[in-house]
Formats: structure tokens, sequence, C-alpha cells
């Protein structure tokens, strides 16, 4: 086996005692930093399938999690703005492609815009574009991440940059098989796919995907649930994040390691 790939698995293998070292967000900027990741692409997936509406029983108050309101943030809405406000100074060219799945257009075969032409610039128009079409989309079945990590493949593919897919998803996903398929796939590629649980769970098949998946490259994909992480968290935003991006300075380094990267810019 190459030594670089061998190098790239041996740091992979240690990544939960690795993260011990970060106390907080800043710790972890100062990483990726350490890393020469100054840039990247950021891509977000949205959950619309039928389950957000009765997945909220414990964790929002018996309310869908897809329910918008002036009174407060829905977990979605919040996910969109902790992670695209610090991730966005990364961001290559401001542009973030944002996809919806699971509705009753799809139903699971595929994905589609949330913005029907062009990418959203910036992550308030991701957050603007999600809280204007969201009443209307009549949610379905069944989840399958596996068209959404596909089309980011793409995009990477065809950018030759590192990207972050951020996935914001309620529940167990039904095409267990073509996930796992996407999420191997995936590792041949310089793209980190983070995966926050929202809602009440249960959350073991996400934690499979996270730590027990053969046959990649990198330890590629990262799950985290939400109401955990916030729940107790004296400042929710910052708990957020830290838990969000704590494995990405390591993954940047093992893509570096497995010369997926065909340039990285930095600036």
């Amino acid at each position: 086996m190459d030594t670089g790939i061998m190098s790239a698995l041996k740091r992979q293998n240690s990544l939960k005692i690795d993260q011990n070292r970060f106390q907080c967000l800043h710790d972890v900027s100062i990483a990726m930093k350490d890393e020469g990741l100054t840039k990247c692409g950021l891509i977000f997936g949205i959950d619309y399938t039928m389950s957000n509406k009765v997945q909220g029983e414990k964790t929002f108050d018996g309310r869908s999690l897809h329910e918008i309101s002036d009174d407060c943030l829905n977990p979605y809405q919040e996910v969109i703005c902790i992670l695209g406000e610090t991730l966005q100074p990364l961001d290559l060219d401001g542009l973030i492609p944002a996809y919806g799945f699971g509705d009753i257009r799809t139903k699971g075969d595929g994905i589609f815009p949330l913005k029907e032409v062009g990418s959203c610039v910036g992550f308030k128009e991701v957050l603007d574009t999600y809280n204007r079409i969201t009443p209307n989309i009549k949610l379905h079945r069944p989840t399958n991440f596996a068209p959404l990590i596909k089309k980011a493949i793409d995009i990477v593919s065809a950018t030759g940059k590192y990207h972050i897919l951020v996935i914001a998803a309620d529940g167990q996903v039904n095409a267990e098989e073509e996930t796992i398929s996407a999420i191997v796939e995936a590792s041949n590629y310089p793209l980190s796919i983070i995966c926050v649980g929202v809602g009440d769970g249960p959350w073991g098949m996400m934690k499979e995907f996270d730590d027990k998946i053969p046959k990649r490259n990198f330890d590629n994909f990262q799950f985290l649930n939400f109401y955990d992480v916030v729940s107790h968290a004296r400042n929710r935003q910052t708990a957020f994040a830290l838990h969000a991006l704590m494995e990405i300075p390591d993954q940047y380094h093992a893509i570096e390691e497995l010369g997926l990267l065909n340039q990285v810019t930095k600036s």
C-alpha cells in the first residue's frame, strides 16, 4: 500500500483521540489553517420527508421540524444559520448550492434545488430561500442521501476544489445500501460530509455511517445529534459549530495526503 495512503488511514484511525485537543471553535479554526485549509466550497442538503411532521415530538415541542414562525428558529434554520455563518468566510466564491430531497416530487430518487436558477449567494440567501419555499413543499418519503451525495461529487469533480456537504435530516435512511455506496464513492474525492440529525431520532444507522462503513479512503462522514449538542450548551451556536467542524482538520489532512485535491487555493 502507498505510504501516503497508509499515513492518511493511520491518522484517521486516531481521529476520535485527536478531537480532544479542541476546546473551542477558535482551536478548530487554527487547526484548519495549520493544515492549509483557507478556502472551501459549501453545499447544503435539506430533508423534506414526511417524518418531519412527527420527529419534533420530544425535541421541538411537538411541532413539525419544518414549522416556520416568528417566535423561534426551527432546527433546519438553526443549522443553516450556524454552519453557514461559520463557514462562509472560507467559501470560495460565496455561491452555495442548496438542495432538498424526500419531497413528493423526488420521492427519494432525486433532489431539487432550493433556488430555481443558480446557486444561493451566501447563507442568508439559503435561509431566505428555505423560508420562502418550505411552506409550499409537500413532504413525502423515503429518506435517501445517495442522490445528494452524488450531486456533491459532481460539483467537486467539476471544480477540483475541496467542499463540505452539510446534510440536515430527521431520521433513519431507508435506502441504506445505496447511501453507503455513495459515501464510499465520495471518499475518492476532496469532500467532507457532515450529517446533522435534527429531531428525536433514533440515530443508530447514522452512527453506523459515521464509524463503521468499510473500504473508504478516509473517514469522510461525520454525524452529530443536533439536540444533544445544543440542549445543555451555554452557547448553542458555538457548541454546535465546534462539534460539527472538529473532524474537518484531520479529514482535510487525509485528503491532501491521499492526493485527492487537483488544486488548493491558498490565500
